[in-house]
């Protein structure tokens, strides 16, 4: 006869997990002795085991009960259906550990391959990573709000990264974002970027993602909060003129 201590030592477990078993039903537990101890069977620490077996086999315990009284032929036909709620168990965890694989890049797990080397030819250029991020944002936006255009954006945005004053005008918005908001130099930014908007104008009621975009940006620095909100009143101003034409 063996002691709580010495069946959990014989089958490799505690005696929390024992009484575990104890108290949801999984193995009967005896009556004390008259010296108040209780003592267990050999046939105990047998099924002690084989109830430890089947745990650590990944058998959830609330399904270890009908197996250890099974006829051979049910207990095959349950093992075999546990172990393919494993293998869809383990499918799941593959392709969590893929997304989670993803994530270390970030923008590849919601961009095309198309858009991550847009932001990436930023970096090249000297763009920082603050402005890249806010980059990376508004494609996110897009693709949510206004998929269509993305193909469209990819090859502007490329083409702007081609040319010396749009990247000019990246650089020296960077430089802003820690300038007071009343700093001269950013009215002179802010005609230069007026400028840029009217030679690239776009069609704007194609773009529902904007509004969220400029939202962003505004949110990131009192100097580019100036800025959008300046741009934003001269291309209101500039509406009247082309509705009369």
């Amino acid at each position: 006869m063996l002691t709580i201590g010495r069946l959990a030592a014989t089958a490799g477990v505690t005696v929390r997990t024992v009484r575990h078993y104890h108290h949801i039903g999984l193995l009967p537990e005896p009556e004390r002795d008259a010296s108040g101890y209780r003592r267990y069977s050999a046939q105990a620490a047998v099924d002690l085991i084989r109830i430890r077996t089947l745990a650590d086999a990944g058998v959830p315990l609330a399904r270890i009960d009908a197996l250890l009284h099974a006829e051979p032929a049910a207990f095959e036909a349950a093992v075999t259906g546990i172990d393919a709620e494993l293998r869809r168990k383990i499918d799941q965890l593959t392709e969590s550990r893929r997304r989670i694989a993803q994530l270390a890049g970030g923008e590849s797990l919601v961009l095309p391959p198309e858009v991550v080397a847009i932001l990436d030819r930023m970096r090249g250029l000297g763009i920082s990573e603050r402005r890249v991020l806010l980059e990376r944002d508004s494609w996110i936006l897009m693709r949510a709000l206004d998929p269509q255009i993305v193909p469209e954006r990819i090859r502007d945005k490329n083409a702007g990264l081609d040319d010396p004053e749009t990247t000019r005008l990246f650089l020296a918005c960077d430089e802003a974002v820690g300038w007071d908001p009343h700093d001269p130099r950013l009215g002179r930014l802010i005609d230069d970027l007026d400028a840029w908007e009217i030679a690239h104008e776009r069609d704007s009621n194609r773009a529902g993602y904007l509004k969220l975009v400029s939202s962003r940006i505004s949110e990131a620095s009192p100097a580019w909060r100036r800025i959008v909100t300046a741009l934003a009143h001269r291309a209101e101003q500039r509406r009247p003129a082309k509705n009369d034409d």
